[in-house]
C-alpha cells in the first residue's frame, strides 16, 4: 500500500484564513452600504455575505478537521467532512437566495427609495474586485490540492462576485433611467444564480458522501492499469475507487501465474500500486489483492457488487 504524505495543507489554511478575513471585512462594508443607500440589491448582496461568513467559518473548521490524522475511531481519517462543508455552503447560499427574493418582492410591493448612490456603487465595485481575486485564488489552490472543500469555497466566493455585478448593473440602470424597479429585479436575478450554485454544491456534496465515482478518474486509472499489467503479462479486475474529499482510495485484484512466488508477485504489485498512487497525487492510497490464475474465477462473496 502506498501512502503519500499530506500535501498543501499550509497553503490551503492560508487561503482559507484569507477568505475568512475578507468575508468579515466585506460583510461590514456591504451592511453599511445597504443601510446608507436603502437599495434592495445591495441588501441582497449583504444578505448573501452573512451566510457566506457562516459558511466560510464552518469551512475553516472543516479544513482543520479534514487533516486530522486517522485515530482509533476513524481509521480512514476525517477528510469526508469536506463534503459536509460543501453541502453546508450550498445550503447556506440557497437560504440566502430565499432571503433575497423575499426582500426584492417586498420592495416591489411597497416601493424602493435609493439614496447615496455613489457610495453604494463604490463599495459594491470594491467588494466585487476583492472577491474575484480571492475566488480565483481559492479555485486555483483547490485544483492544485484536489480539495473539494477549497473549491466549494471558491465557487461560493464567485457567487458573491455575480451578486455584486448584478447590483452594479441595477444601480447603473437606475441612475440612467430613474426607474427604481431595476433594483429589486437585479436582486431576484442574482438570487436565481445563487440558487443554481447552491444546488450544484449540494449535489456534489451528496455524491461525495455516497462515494459516487468520477468517470474521468476511472478512465485514467483503467488506462494506467492496462498499461502496467500489460507489460508484465498480468490482468486485473474488481477495480473500485472513491474520493473522500482529499484522498483517492483505489483497490483492485491482480492476477498472477500460479508458479510465481509471493515475493515476486508482491514486488510487481507494489510497483503497480506506486504508479496508480503517483497518478492520483498528492493523496492517492492504493491497495491491491493478489490472486493466482487458478482462483481468478472464484470471486469471494464479500466482494460481490
Amino acid at each position: 500500500m502506498q501512502t503519500p504524505g499530506v500535501s498543501g495543507y499550509e497553503e490551503q489554511k492560508k487561503v482559507m484564513n484569507l477568505s475568512l478575513a475578507a468575508a468579515i471585512v466585506l460583510l461590514a462594508a456591504k451592511v453599511t452600504a445597504a443601510i446608507v443607500t436603502g437599495s434592495s440589491a445591495i441588501y441582497s448582496d449583504a444578505a448573501e455575505s452573512v451566510v457566506h461568513l457562516l459558511a466560510v467559518a464552518f469551512a475553516a473548521w472543516a479544513l482543520r478537521l479534514a487533516y486530522k490524522p486517522a485515530d482509533e475511531t476513524h481509521h480512514f481519517g476525517h477528510d469526508k467532512v469536506s463534503f459536509l462543508s460543501a453541502g453546508f455552503e450550498g445550503a447556506m447560499i440557497s437560504a440566502a437566495a430565499v432571503l433575497i427574493f423575499y426582500e426584492a418582492i417586498r420592495q416591489m410591493i411597497f416601493g424602493v427609495k435609493i439614496e447615496n448612490l455613489g457610495f453604494g456603487i463604490i463599495v459594491t465595485a470594491a467588494a466585487a474586485g476583492i472577491n474575484l481575486a480571492l475566488g480565483l485564488s481559492l479555485l486555483a489552490v483547490g485544483k492544485r490540492s484536489n480539495s473539494t472543500l477549497i473549491r466549494a469555497n471558491g465557487h461560493h466566493v464567485l457567487t458573491d462576485v455575480w451578486s455584486s455585478v448584478a447590483v452594479l448593473v441595477a444601480l447603473g440602470l437606475y441612475k440612467s433611467t430613474g426607474w427604481t424597479y431595476w433594483d429589486p429585479i437585479a436582486a431576484m436575478l442574482a438570487a436565481l444564480n445563487i440558487v443554481r450554485v447552491g444546488v450544484k454544491l449540494i449535489r456534489e456534496s451528496l455524491g461525495g458522501l455516497l462515494d459516487e465515482s468520477d468517470p474521468k478518474t476511472e478512465k485514467e486509472i483503467c488506462d494506467l492499469l492496462d498499461q502496467e499489467t500489460g507489460k508484465r503479462g498480468l490482468s486485473y479486475h474488481n477495480l473500485r475507487h472513491r474520493h473522500s474529499g482529499r484522498t483517492h482510495w483505489v483497490e483492485f485484484h491482480l492476477v498472477f501465474d500460479d508458479d510465481l512466488t509471493v515475493g515476486q508477485a508482491h514486488e510487481a504489485a507494489t510497483e503497480i500500486e506506486a504508479s496508480v498512487a503517483d497518478l492520483l497525487k498528492p493523496d492517492g492510497r492504493v491497495i491491491s489483492h493478489l490472486e493466482p490464475k487458478s482462483a481468478e474465477d472464484h470471486e469471494e462473496r464479500w466482494e460481490e457488487r
